[in-house]
């Protein structure tokens, strides 16, 4: 057997791939940083929602924590 690529699947699509999937990870993480970081301002209910949100539903969840979830409990800490 020779280690030549399968030629139905070429390199790139497979390089192109491993870079989105560590971008996603890459984008989980920062969002539960920000999360951990904000977890003082949260009710443990909500921490938890959250952060089940980001790991259960990764590109939106952490987009939607990083878009209106760090909004919102800055404002209630304002007020």
């Amino acid at each position: 057997m020779s280690d030549e690529h399968n030629p139905l699947i070429p390199a790139g699509y497979d390089i192109a791939w491993s870079v989105i999937c560590a971008l996603v990870i890459a984008f989980t993480i920062v969002a539960l940083v920000s999360l951990a970081r904000a977890a003082k301002r949260l009710t443990p209910a909500q921490g938890l929602l959250w952060a089940a949100l980001v790991l259960l539903v990764p590109v939106l969840g952490a987009l939607a924590w990083l878009a209106i979830g760090r909004r919102t409990v800055a404002v209630s800490q304002d007020g």
